[in-house]
């Protein structure tokens, strides 16, 4: 497909409003993306940026464009020395061992590597010209090793947030340095402390402040002047303001053509974050769930919105996967018997006009929605779950048809399961696993909810069907509803054995109407407060 003939609209931070991409260089893409301060695991907040981008990643590729793309890790920074101190370990020691942490927690969330993937301390020399050059244009400043960028010296500033130079803004978090020539001016370079890793500079020891690293190493990979530039919404002030600023100051032709933001995750409706301790890790979640059940819920809501974390929503994410999978591995044996026979039809047969419909609908609607703001929050609804019920009404119709329609539904079945892998495929929701292998991890994450063995599970289908051949259905039931409540769900298969598999948990009802002895209880109180008054 040429990227020509997609129009993709984006919505542009700096515009507030979708645009058309259109890229600097015809059918090349430059994006970068801000990536994370590795002192820690990773929680599903950073998960939630790391999927977003990479299905635009995807996306992009999948429309055809040649895409370099840049995401770096901040291994020098404030919070890594505070850890590393209350640790007794080396800085960087832990910092390289979080980045190795997180590209663990990536690969299974499926996210393709960036093009790059820089880390702070091996762009030292160019994070320290590009302060040279700022310095040389009179926006930055030199005070006893610090090296600060002057926002009076910055016009625009405040064009991305919004955000107006109030002095009384400045001192709110942290307080204002009084070396400062303006309150807002913030840090290019940090003189080195004792105890703190350092490296040399034309200003002395020292390392980098936090907001130069982007605008360096963005420049060095894609050029001062790139396509995207994205990160999460708390990065629009002041980080990436600031990046405008100083990368303004440097380089006279620079600027980024669509910056793009997504919301955070909350939990109760209150942004997830490490500062406030009511995060959660990618680790803490994918010990119970599936990777992909996890990258499925965190592409639920529109990646702009704000996306609140509920175990039943991961609960719902699993089940759709599930079922997506297994519609696709009934597929997969239902058409097992037919391989000599395609081999054999050597392209003949044609597939159905219901097939040819329910291919172009899922392209087309796949497409339009994705781009349109990559709007993939309801991307496997629609015309995909009408792929899903064709493949399960046409698989139950195999059997009963005569050769020659077969093998055209057959041949139908086949281009069918492939337009849902290409879409499953640009959202990240395939590995190299078969349908079969997906579906025994999810199953193991669902034994491991529910705090069961496989075999218990076996010995109560056991019970069950022994409690049915008695003719004891209460028994029966009761041990369908107690599965049932811990994700588990049976089901009873015509002419062959009953088979489990996860469910969302099932809540029981409360009974309706009171209680026999709670009526009785209330009978005594009305009976008490009327001798009373008597």
């Amino acid at each position: 497909m040429e990227a020509e003939k997609v129009e993709l609209k984006l919505h542009n931070t700096m515009k507030q409003q979708k645009q058309v991409l259109i890229p600097i260089n015809p059918g090349q893409i430059g994006m970068y993306v801000c990536g994370i301060t590795a002192y820690d695991l990773s929680h599903i907040g950073h998960a939630r940026a790391s999927v977003a981008f990479d299905v635009l990643y995807r996306y992009l590729m999948h429309l055809g464009y040649e895409v370099t793309y840049v995401r770096n890790f901040t291994d020098v920074d404030d919070k890594v020395i505070k850890r590393a101190n209350e640790c007794g370990e080396n800085p960087l020691d832990l910092s390289n061992r979080f980045c190795e942490e997180y590209l663990v927690d990536m690969a299974a969330l499926q996210c393709l590597l960036p093009t790059h993937q820089p880390r702070v301390s091996d762009h030292m020399d160019h994070i320290v010209k590009m302060i040279e050059k700022i310095i040389e244009n009179e926006c930055g400043y030199v005070v006893a090793g610090d090296v600060f960028f002057s926002v009076d010296k910055s016009p625009s500033y405040g064009q991305l947030s919004g955000q107006l130079l109030d002095h009384t803004q400045a001192g709110k978090r942290v307080a204002v340095d009084p070396r400062k020539r303006n309150p807002a001016d913030f840090a290019l370079w940090k003189a080195a402390k004792p105890g703190e890793p350092s490296w040399e500079s034309p200003w002395g020891p020292g390392r980098p402040g936090w907001h130069i690293e982007c605008s360096a190493m963005s420049g060095h990979y894609l050029s001062p002047r790139f396509d995207i530039h994205g990160g999460g919404i708390d990065l629009k002030f002041p980080h990436h303001e600031n990046e405008i600023a100083q990368t303004c100051a440097a380089c006279e032709n620079s600027g980024v053509n669509f910056w793009l933001h997504n919301g955070h995750v909350t939990i109760n409706e209150e942004k997830m974050a490490k500062s406030k301790k009511n995060f959660k890790t990618i680790r803490q979640i994918t010990a119970e769930y599936h990777p992909l059940a996890l990258r499925h819920f965190l592409m639920s809501a529109h990646y702009r919105s704000p996306l609140n974390y509920s175990k039943s929503q991961l609960e719902s994410s699993s089940d759709s996967l599930y079922y997506i999978y297994q519609t696709l591995q009934d597929l997969v044996e239902a058409l097992s018997p037919y391989q000599e026979a395609l081999k054999d039809d050597n392209g003949k047969a044609e597939q159905t006009s219901e097939a040819r419909d329910v291919i172009k609908k899922v392209k087309s609607e796949f497409e339009a929605k994705m781009s349109d703001d990559l709007n993939s929050s309801p991307i496997l609804t629609g015309a995909f779950q009408d792929a899903m019920k064709f493949i399960n009404v046409s698989i139950t119709k195999l059997k009963k048809m005569q050769k020659k329609q077969r093998i055209s539904l057959v041949v139908s079945l086949v281009e069918v399961e492939k337009a849902v892998r290409e879409v499953l495929d640009v959202l990240g929701l395939l590995t190299a696993l078969s349908y079969a292998e997906l579906l025994k991890e999810m199953k193991q994450k669902a034994l491991t909810r529910a705090g069961l063995g496989e075999e218990e599970i076996l010995q109560k289908i056991e019970e069950r069907r022994i409690a049915r051949k008695n003719k004891d259905f209460k028994r029966s039931d009761k041990i369908r509803e107690l599965l049932a409540v811990k994700g588990i769900s049976l089901m009873d298969i015509p002419g062959k054995d009953t088979v489990w598999r996860p469910c969302i948990p099932w809540t029981p009802k409360p009974k309706s109407g009171l209680d026999k002895t709670l009526i009785i209880g209330i009978g005594f109180i009305l009976l008490g407060v009327f001798i009373y008054r008597r």
